[in-house]
């Protein structure tokens, strides 16, 4: 007897997060002896809490289909993170009650780490519960800080972004420093993890070659090192472009940029790090610059995409589907890396107790000796994630995207306050 499923999207969306859903859809229309009707979460987790309910079954094949090359959450995401299970069980229950109420069988919760751990934590309760669901994460961040997966999907595809822009802004910077600007700083994300400032750094190829600082969480920041291998390079190279995280901190681990606030996640709200290291630069050394924020830009840019990234980003998205018929539970399809040159990857199931609340950062073997650099291992790691285009259809100059017709499904249950 076929059973329905519920999708949502969790936290940050990515360029390829609704390549993601297309992997999902398509798997779960191509078992429907095991599958009945998809349902989405409108804007995520929320959507199962308040029975806000899309009847992804009712779109065609055709709009379905051109998900995988439409940036965003289609079908709305959030920034909200289940309590603790001891103190908030009703929140959970209220999710068992809703998949209960519309026969959801098989729950894929498409995010981060912590959407990793609200997936376990929905598992384990529903078998206390004896309620019979089939829990998968399907993996999605642009930081690339999941563990046991080699990559991210979402990561490679800013990665190719950060490293065009970083190029593309270092020959303008090159043709105009004799004269005007000297310093370029641009600011990517990644809270934790450098991954994505180290992607920059796939810009310049050898001795000299922008960037001449990439500035990581990992490292801690010396302001007078910092400038002093600014000053270095515009003497030497008569510019210095600059890529920093927006998740660079202080030995003592305080960042930059914290601007004294937390998400609904519980993390610091950071931003702003480029203006305060450009007004380092003009306090010090008087130099005149430039600075620039990629925010939504680095994670949106679908027309920019890897081709690595959107065809693992739809194959964990139909994995999960594969895992879910399977009878595997509260595990994660994650990629394995099998070589470099040639590039070649797989799909293994990892369990969600080895990857819930746990992050990974940039190894100190990827980041040269002096800090403010890659390494060849590291860029023999971060090269194949950005090849290939997978431009999407143009419609008058600019992107097709997705049109969704977004049925609500009918609500069975009383109204559930957040």
């Amino acid at each position: 007897m076929a059973h329905n499923a519920f999708y949502a999207q969790s936290g940050g969306v990515t360029a390829v997060i609704n390549a993601s859903a297309c992997g999902v859809i398509e798997a779960c229309r191509r078992h429907p002896d095991q599958i009945g009707k998809v349902y989405a979460g409108h804007n995520g987790i929320i959507g199962a809490l308040t029975e806000e309910l899309i009847d992804v079954s009712q779109e065609s094949d055709e709009a379905i289909a051109a998900l995988r090359h439409t940036p965003g959450g289609a079908f709305g995401s959030c920034r909200y993170k289940l309590k603790d299970i001891e103190t908030h069980r009703a929140q959970y229950e209220r999710l068992i009650e809703v998949f209960r109420a519309h026969d959801i069988r098989y729950f894929f919760y498409n995010g981060g780490g912590d959407s990793a751990d609200t997936c376990l934590k929905v598992s384990q309760l529903s078998e206390k519960l004896g309620y019979p669901l089939t829990a998968i994460h399907v993996p999605k961040t642009v930081d690339n800080d999941l563990p046991i997966t080699d990559n991210s999907p979402g990561f490679g595809s800013v990665a190719k972004y950060i490293a065009t822009s970083t190029l593309e802004a270092s020959l303008d910077i090159a043709s105009m420093c004799a004269t005007s600007t000297k310093v370029f700083v641009l600011e990517v994300m990644g809270r934790h993890a450098g991954w994505i400032a180290a992607s920059g750094a796939l810009a310049g190829q050898g001795e000299g070659e922008p960037p001449h600082l990439v500035i990581f969480p990992e490292i801690a920041f010396d302001r007078e090192a910092v400038m002093a291998r600014v000053d270095h390079a515009v003497k030497q190279y008569g510019y210095c472009v600059i890529v920093v995280s927006e998740g660079a901190r202080y030995e003592d681990g305080t960042f930059l940029a914290d601007a004294g606030n937390t998400d609904a996640f519980g993390h610091r709200q950071l931003g702003g790090v480029a203006p305060t290291l450009a007004g380092m630069v003009k306090q010090d050394l008087g130099y005149k610059y430039h600075w620039a924020v990629a925010d939504y830009l680095q994670r949106a840019a679908r027309h920019l995409a890897s081709g690595t990234d959107v065809e693992q980003a739809y194959a964990v998205g139909e994995k999960a589907v594969e895992l879910a018929i399977e009878g595997k539970n509260a595990m994660m399809p994650a990629i394995k890396r099998v070589s470099d040159a040639p590039y070649q990857w797989r799909i293994e199931a990892a369990p969600l107790a080895e990857i819930a609340n746990r992050e990974k950062f940039m190894p100190r073997d990827f980041i040269s000796e002096d800090g403010f650099g890659i390494t060849e291992t590291c860029r023999q790691y971060l090269s194949p994630l950005i090849q290939g285009e997978d431009f999407p259809p143009f419609d008058n100059g600019l992107p097709r995207v997705a049109k969704l017709a977004k049925h609500r499904v009918e609500r069975k249950l009383p109204e559930f306050k957040l």
